[in-house]
Formats: C-alpha cells, structure tokens, sequence
C-alpha cells in the first residue's frame, strides 16, 4: 500500500502536467484566433511585453480575448467533470448533464430569472440552480425503484425531462418580450461572445472551490463503482458522499448555463476519451477532466468564431457536432 500511494501520487502529477501544457496550448490557440487576426507568437509577445507600451492587438487580446478564452475553459472544465461525476454515481457511461436534462432544468430556471428582472449574478444563477437540482432529483425519481438506478430507465427518464424542459423554454421564450427574444435564442445554444473580465473572474471563485472538493471525494467515486455495499463496508458514508456530489456538480452546471447558455455533450465526450486512456481511477480523471474539457471547448469555441464570414456561431453548435454521432456509436455498443 505504501508503495502504491507514491504510484498514484506520480501518476496524477505527470497526468496534471501534459494535460497543463495541453491547456496552455489551447489557451494560446484561442488567444491568437479571431477576426482581427493574430498569431500564438504575436500573443507570447504581448504576454512577456514589460515596456508599458500597448497597441491595438495587446487590448483585443486581453481585453477581448482572454477573457472569453478564460470563460470557456471554466464552462469545458465544469461540463466534463459534472460528466464525470454523473457517469461515476449512476454507473451509466451515457449519463451527461446536457443528456439528462440537468441542463435544460437549468435553462428554464435561468430563464424565469432572467424573464423576472433577477440579477445575472447572484440571481440568475440561484433560480438556474435551483431549476437544476429540482430536474436532478425528478430523473432520480422516476428512474429509481427502491433506490436502485436502473440503466435503461435513467436515460429514458432523462430524454424524456429533456424534452419537456425544451417544451418549456420555448414557452417562456414565446412570451418574452420582442427585446429579449434573440439573445435568449443566441444564449441558448451556447453563447461567450458577451464575455468579460468580471464575468469570468466570478465564474473562476464559484468553480474553484468545486473543482477541489470533487478531487477530494475521487477515491470515493473509485469505491462507488465496486457498489454501495462494497463501498459501506470500507467506511463510505454513501448517502452524505452520493449527496454532496449531486449537490456540488448541479451548481456547477447551473452556473456555467446561467453565463453562457446550453453547451451539450462536453461531459460525454472528454470523460469517455480520458477513460479509454487512463482507465477508471478518479484520482487521474478528475484533474484530467478539468484541464481536457477546459482545453476542448477553447478549441471548439475558435471554429466557433473563425468559420461564419459574418459574426460567430454559438459553441454549442460545434459540441453537438461533435458530440450527438458519440452518443449514437456508444449507445448502439452499450445495447450489444
């Protein structure tokens, strides 16, 4: 045991490492990506410039850029490892909050405060929240016997909530006011071309302080796969961990909705990546999660800006581009 925990300790260093250089790369392509033009060598200039000077492309860069750049590696990280975390709890390799309709409940709670005249931050985020976690617990409900998740069942409970949770924001979209109409549309599919510095700043303290205490529960999650009696009978308070873990990713993804809108499949498709490669210990895929997903949707959101001739497309477009044909394969694998 002594020499293992030195093992694992190397692992997810090394893991943390490479996936930080992918990151940064990432990161750099996203800075030096748009309409105004760049490049990675024009950004690493302007990173290291100290002589007070500051052109044209320094204020698009930092003033425009970054923080769009920052705010979709907090959404792709948050997305991947909500992914994660679900996939790990209901022990099904489909479960993703887009897929479920975690999302969605998030949407409409987002939605009804925005219709309201709520605050982007802190209102807006709590009735997203809470549009979250109401849509979290009805799946559970009906796809739960006597507490037992049943496969097949969780994801036809969540296709089912996902579309009536569609049915419903296109309601509430139907009764807002002209004004409102295009940017709840624009905002749905996945949206950070309203970002700044101040918006992902706070998305940066909300998310943090997640990202760390699901780290801190990776061994549980590695026990919770053996099953929930396996994992009681090693000292797993299964009901407070199951529960804290619920609670800490609907936040999560109802405060990345409640800033940028729908982004799918980003929690299906990193995780699934990341576990045909390092196999399931959490211990590395959590930190792997973070940084992949934060990485994925930074290089999903360049296309995303760079392909229309006229303005951008909304990210969300190029995650289910990309996402909907995994789901179809590992769907058709899971039935065999």
């Amino acid at each position: 045991m002594n020499e293992a925990y030195p093992s694992i300790l190397r692992r997810v260093a090394i893991v943390t490492i490479v996936f930080a250089v992918i990151l940064i790369g990432a990161m750099l392509v996203g800075l030096s990506s748009g309409a105004a033009g760049s490049s990675i060598e024009a950004v690493w200039q302007s990173l290291w410039r100290n002589d007070g000077s500051e052109g044209m492309m320094d204020a698009i860069i930092w003033k425009i850029r970054f923080p769009r750049v920052l705010l979709a590696a907090m959404v792709g990280a948050a997305l991947s490892l909500g992914g994660l975390v679900f996939q790990a709890l209901l022990k099904n390799p489909l479960a993703e909050p887009y897929i479920l309709g975690i999302s969605g409940g998030s949407a409409i709670g987002a939605i009804i405060g925005i219709l309201l005249g709520f605050s982007h931050f802190p209102g807006v985020s709590l009735t997203a929240f809470a549009g979250s976690f109401a849509t979290l617990v009805l799946i559970l409900l009906m796809s739960s016997g006597q507490s037992i998740i049943i496969k097949d069942s969780l994801l036809l409970s969540g296709v089912m909530v996902n579309a009536f949770c569609s049915a419903v924001i296109l309601f509430l979209i139907s009764i807002a006011q002209d004004s409102r109409l295009h940017n709840i549309m624009f905002w749905l599919m996945g949206d950070f071309s309203s970002s700044n510095i101040h918006q992902a700043m706070i998305l940066c303290l909300l998310l943090l302080p997640c990202f760390l205490l699901v780290f801190r529960f990776s061994g549980v999650m590695n026990l919770l796969l053996l099953g929930n009696e396996m994992a009681q009978t090693m000292g797993v308070n299964v009901r407070s961990a199951t529960i804290t873990l619920f609670i800490v990713t609907s936040f999560m993804v109802s405060v990345t909705v409640s800033h940028c809108g729908l982004i799918g499949f980003v929690g299906l498709v990193i995780p699934h990546l990341l576990r045909l490669i390092f196999g399931a210990d959490h211990r590395i895929l959590v930190p792997a999660s973070i940084m992949g997903g934060a990485a994925y949707v930074v290089l999903c959101d360049v296309p995303a800006r760079i392909l229309p001739s006229q303005g951008e497309m909304p990210v969300g477009v190029i995650t289910a581009i990309i996402g909907a044909p995994l789901f179809i394969i590992l769907l058709k694998r899971s039935k065999r």
